[in-house]
């Protein structure tokens, strides 16, 4: 009997937009409620989070402790338009019945700031029966392409630890910028793509009466766009302003955030002397003086850092070096809306170098480091054995000397990775360490592989719960995602081309495996080796996992080149979950 190997990987491989940036999920029952302190400061600005719907002026209501971020209802003449839409079905319900309350109008229109998937998840509930245009910039859906199909694995097991999503009773405190992220395997994803979009500097609409503005505002995103109602002078800074340091780097992995374009952006909004503040995450602000106050401020400590930054790379410093040096000046780090709870001043400034320089800080000891077993061994041989190194990581947690015992137990666990021992003191230095912070997103990621150390937790891959939602997964999901799953040394010697037809949707693809290399074309090769014909709607069922797919090959695929051919091509990109 023949055996598949390939639907883990394809199923993995296929997850579609919809599970963009926060689609992880526990493997195992939830561990044990923690018994753990917490950073007073942090624990204090959970009060940010009230759940409530607040009217902060006639017709302009925004939901807040709902979830990761917040909705907005703007009540137009003879209808609504939504601004940003929470990031689960189960997310967005009880915030629509909460609109629901407010007006019975229609949804004439929902609107996308960007592409995180805590501001899209839920448009599906918000839209409801109303079939509503869905706005954003241009670049929105090229952006949630990437993500979904390039770096979503690293990057959905580091948003969970980001934001503390599977942590147990006790751990999560907020999330930062909200109460917690309502996402996990049992929630419901609800995107819908983007209608109408834009790719100027802004764009004038006028909907169920209401006159907004769009404005292209790249910042935490480079699709990001802010709202801005004249008559009412409201202003909605998508994620560009929220009450904490800003994100200029998110631990949970991100590319480069342009900081002259955020700083450039922030200074569109204070050009237009806004009344009403209605941030995305956390509370709104009132009054003109004030709010042009908070965004000076805001961006002059985002170009602060950015600034001292460079000049301090110019003299010569390596980025740690220069993490030393860069404090903000008394008269913002004071500010409440800049303490640490999202971003750090720290993460910024190592993100601000290597969106310069890269990765290399002009140090040439670093420029061929030892491979990490060896300097561990050497580590171990200085200390005069792994026992010593042992007693040495012992003796700096019962110090309280935390950030040294991970060092330490980071080098006993390279030279032996099962090491009880060593994993129980790391678990306990990560755990101290997370109990001191302000930052949630740091506190949340030193709990959570705490858990994942003592083998307490294990971050995989979430399975798409719904066939209903292969709709919203793309055919060119699943090969954009082929050619970083493509194992090199079983495809180190194979030079095989590979046709695929999908005639339900018109559309072909070329996948040749070249010596290690995926080459994906979206076209049918004049001459493949093999070939499938096959429904998308039947290979979205394959590789997702809802149809088997040693039936699926002998029943619903057209082929070419032979079974055992074809299996042995699609096991060049299994996938070692």
């Amino acid at each position: 009997m023949l055996k598949l190997k390939f639907q883990t990987t394809w199923a993995v491989m296929a997850i579609g937009i919809g599970l963009l940036l926060l689609a992880a999920c526990a493997e195992e029952k939830a561990p044990a409620p923690l018994d753990i302190g917490a950073n007073p400061d942090l624990a204090a600005h959970s009060d940010e989070f009230r759940q409530e719907v607040i009217e902060v002026t006639d017709g302009v209501y925004v939901a807040i402790g709902f979830g990761l971020a917040n909705s907005i209802l703007l009540e137009g003449d003879d209808g609504v338009v939504i601004v940003d839409a929470m990031e689960s079905v189960e997310a967005a319900i009880p915030v629509k019945a909460a609109f629901a309350e407010i007006t019975a109008k229609p949804v004439k229109a929902i609107i996308y700031t960007h592409y995180h998937s805590d501001h899209t998840n839920g448009a599906s509930v918000m839209a409801g029966d109303d079939s509503p245009d869905i706005y954003s910039h241009a670049t929105t859906s090229l952006y949630m392409d990437r993500i979904a199909t390039i770096t979503r694995e690293t990057t959905y097991r580091r948003a969970m630890r980001q934001f503390g999503t599977l942590l147990p009773e006790g751990g999560l405190i907020n999330a930062g910028i909200g109460p917690r992220l309502e996402f996990d395997e049992g929630k419901t994803l609800g995107m819908l793509p983007p209608t109408k979009t834009f790719s100027t500097d802004r764009r004038d609409l006028e909907i169920a009466g209401l006159k907004l503005s769009l404005f292209f505002a790249p910042g935490e995103t480079p699709d990001q766009i802010f709202v801005w109602m004249p008559e009412k002078k409201v202003l909605l800074p998508a994620d560009n302003y929220y009450k904490s340091f800003p994100n200029l780097y998110a631990i949970r992995g991100t590319a480069y955030r342009d900081v002259k374009s955020w700083v450039a952006s922030i200074d569109k909004m204070r050009d237009l002397k806004p009344a009403y503040l209605v941030p995305h995450h956390t509370r709104p602000l009132i009054g003109a003086e004030e709010i042009y106050q908070v965004l000076t401020n805001y961006r002059d400590a985002i170009q602060f850092v950015h600034d001292q930054t460079i000049r301090w790379m110019n003299k010569g410093l390596t980025p740690m070096e220069i993490v030393a040096k860069v404090k903000l000046p008394p008269h913002l780090a004071r500010q409440p809306y800049l303490h640490e709870y999202y971003g750090t001043v720290d993460w910024s400034v190592r993100a601000i170098f290597d969106g310069y320089l890269g990765w290399f800080g002009g140090n040439a000891t670093d420029l061929y480091p030892l491979p990490l077993k060896e300097r561990a061994r050497r580590f171990a041989d200085l200390a005069g054995g792994e026992q010593n190194l042992l007693a040495a990581a012992r003796q700096a947690v019962g110090g309280q000397d935390y950030q040294w015992a991970l060092e330490l137990t980071d080098q006993l666990l390279q030279l032996d990775p099962e090491s009880a021992k060593a994993r129980r003191l790391k678990a306990a230095a990560l755990r101290a360490l997370g109990s001191r912070q302000v930052a949630a997103t740091a506190r949340n990621y030193y709990l959570t592989q705490a858990l994942e150390v003592e083998g307490r937790l294990h971050i995989g891959m979430m399975k798409i719960p719904d066939k209903r939602l292969l709709q919203k997964l793309q055919v060119a999901d699943i090969f954009n995602a082929m050619a970083v799953k493509l194992d090199p040394e079983k495809s180190i010697d194979v030079d095989t081309i590979a046709g695929f037809r999908f005639p339900d949707t018109g559309e072909a693809y070329t996948v040749h495996v070249r010596r290690g290399v995926a080459e994906i074309r979206p076209q049918f090769p004049d001459n493949p080796d093999i070939s499938l014909t096959v429904d998308a709607a039947v290979w979205k069922e394959v590789v997702t996992g809802f149809r088997n797919p040693a039936v699926a090959l002998v029943k619903d695929v057209d082929k070419e080149g032979g079974l055992l051919d074809i299996i042995a091509f699609l096991n060049l990109f299994k996938s070692d979950e």
